[in-house]
C-alpha cells in the first residue's frame, strides 16, 4: 500500500520526523510519502495558524492523490481540514488526535493529552468532545513548549513532557498518555519507559490505522458529509 504523511505546516524537521516513525513501524509491504506545504505557518499554534495552512494542506492532498496513495494521515493533532480532505479523496484520511484517542480507549479506560501551550488546550477539548471521548479523556494539559522548541532542545522538552505526564498521574489518576503533536512522535518509548505509563503517539497511531482500513478494503463514503466538492 501506498500511504501519505502531510504535515500541514511548513517545518521540514518536523516531516522528517513523522515519517522516521512511520518508517519503523509500517509493515514492509507499505510505502511512504511524506510532504509539507512550502506556503503555510512554520508551527500550528492556535485557530488563525490553521486556518492559514489549510489551502497548503489540500494541495499536499491533491499531490499525493496523483502519487497513488491509498490513504492520508495529516500530521497535526488539531486535526486541521480533516472533513475537507475526505471530500478530496475516495481513501481514508486520518487525522493523529483522532486516531491516538480510539486506539488509546482499547488499551487504557482513561487517558490524559500533554500538549504543548495552553492555546492547544481548548481546541483537543473540543475534538475529544467531537470524537466522543469526553468519557475517557481525564485532561488535556499543556507542558509550556513552542512546537518549534520540539526540534531544537530535546533534552529540555522532555524533561518539561515528563514532569507534565507525572502530575497527570498523580492529579488525573489516567491509565495512559497521548502526546498531543506531531513534534512529540519520537518521544513515547522514552517516556513510557521513564514514566511507567503507556505514552501514545498519534502519528504512530494514524499510521497502523491507516494500514488496517486498506487492508480491509475500506474507502471514504461519498453520500452526503464527504461527497466530492461541487464544481464552481
Amino acid at each position: 500500500m501506498k500511504l501519505a504523511i502531510i504535515n500541514p505546516n511548513s517545518t521540514e524537521s518536523m516531516t522528517l520526523k513523522c515519517k522516521e516513525v512511520a518508517l519503523k513501524f509500517k509493515n514492509s509491504d507499505t510505502d511512504i510519502w511524506a510532504s509539507n506545504p512550502t506556503n503555510s505557518p512554520k508551527s500550528i499554534e492556535g485557530h488563525y495558524d490553521e486556518v492559514q495552512s489549510l489551502m497548503g494542506l489540500m494541495q499536499e492532498i491533491k499531490k499525493a492523490e496523483i502519487w497513488g496513495a491509498d490513504a492520508y494521515i495529516i500530521a497535526c493533532f488539531d486535526d486541521p481540514g480533516i472533513e475537507a480532505a475526505r471530500e478530496l479523496v475516495s481513501g481514508p484520511v486520518i487525522g493523529i488526535c483522532e486516531a491516538a484517542m480510539h486506539m488509546t480507549t482499547v488499551v487504557a479506560s482513561s487517558f490524559s493529552v500533554v500538549t504543548t501551550l495552553n492555546r492547544s488546550v481548548p481546541i483537543i477539548e473540543e475534538l475529544s468532545h467531537k470524537y466522543g471521548m469526553n468519557k475517557f479523556c481525564r485532561k488535556v494539559r499543556a507542558a509550556n513548549i513552542p512546537v518549534l522548541s520540539l526540534e531544537d532542545c530535546e533534552n529540555e522538552a522532555i524533561d518539561k513532557i515528563e514532569k507534565e505526564i507525572l502530575t497527570a498521574i498523580k492529579e488525573d489518576n489516567c491509565e495512559a498518555i497521548i502526546l498531543g503533536c506531531a513534534g512529540m512522535a519520537d518521544l513515547t518509548i522514552k517516556l513510557s519507559q521513564r514514566c511507567n505509563i503507556p505514552v501514545i503517539d498519534g502519528v504512530l497511531c494514524a499510521v497502523k490505522m491507516a494500514e488496517s482500513l486498506v487492508g480491509a478494503k475500506l474507502l471514504t463514503s461519498k453520500v452526503n458529509s464527504y461527497a466530492a466538492p461541487l464544481e464552481k
